[in-house]
């Protein structure tokens, strides 16, 4: 038993460092010398940033709910509801966003009647942060369940039997001590709202956020075009979620 730690640190480093070798590379492979960026590059980061913002407190409102209910709910049949949250992630992005072309676009059920109103779902800002929500929703609600489900039912049960309401309970008691794993779940979410392109792709071209644009330069000007936009995203995006992701660990939250 003893000699099994080194076997498995060292599978452990291999799988580390083929984990990130691709990013290392990274920084080889940049021309430094002809760094510069395409135009529309800074538009397209701004319209990623500025969507997905808009975006987060939408996934919060109604994740949220939903992830405690899953941590706290005893609903007979509840393994179909996880199913149904897990279900978008066991899809390809390219085909969720056929299927919510299917439902929202002009030809759809749903985007026919939007229509009538006013609200276009296709190539149009509300049809990309709806891609946003339906890529970022279920990584939220999976981070977010394992957060709640951390917090001791002890505490809870003791606030019930002060004559406390669930929702005051819940304010009180299980999103404070959940409040770093919903956190790094509302990262995590961010970071995949940044970087959805599946379902970006089929339901909302236009605008042009990051992940289109940067197969926009690769498709336009070839392999070198597309480090300088990467590069920016990565300093947009990672930093966060890494911290609470590390933050999260060091408190025994995952």
């Amino acid at each position: 038993m003893r000699g099994g730690f080194p076997v498995a640190s060292s599978v452990g480093l291999a799988v580390l460092l083929f984990l990130i070798a691709p990013f290392a590379a990274l920084a080889f492979a940049t021309g430094w010398r002809q760094f510069h960026f395409i135009s529309g590059d800074f538009a397209a980061v701004f319209v990623s940033v500025f969507y997905s913002l808009v975006a987060l407190p939408i996934i919060a409102l109604f994740g949220t709910p939903l992830a405690w209910w899953l941590a706290r709910g005893t609903l007979r049949g509840k393994w179909l509801i996880e199913a149904a949250v897990l279900l978008p992630l066991l899809t390809p992005p390219l085909a969720l966003g056929i299927l919510l072309a299917s439902l929202y676009g002009p030809y759809g059920p749903v985007g026919a009647l939007l229509e009538k109103v006013g609200l276009l779902l296709t190539n149009t800002a509300p049809a990309f942060v709806l891609a946003q929500i339906y890529g970022a929703m279920p990584y939220y609600v999976i981070t977010a369940r394992a957060a709640f489900e951390s917090v001791p039912r002890e505490l809870e049960d003791i606030g019930l039997t002060l004559g406390k309401e669930r929702w005051q309970v819940f304010l009180a008691i299980s999103l404070p001590m959940a409040r770093l794993g919903v956190a790094a779940g509302l990262a995590l979410a961010w970071v995949r709202a940044l970087g959805e392109f599946g379902i970006v792709l089929i339901i909302a071209y236009f605008p042009h956020g990051i992940p289109v644009k940067l197969w926009v330069n690769l498709e336009d000007s070839g392999l070198s075009a597309v480090y300088p936009l990467l590069w920016l995203f990565f300093l947009v995006a990672l930093p966060l979620p890494l911290w609470l992701g590390i933050a999260s660990r060091r408190r025994g939250i995952f």
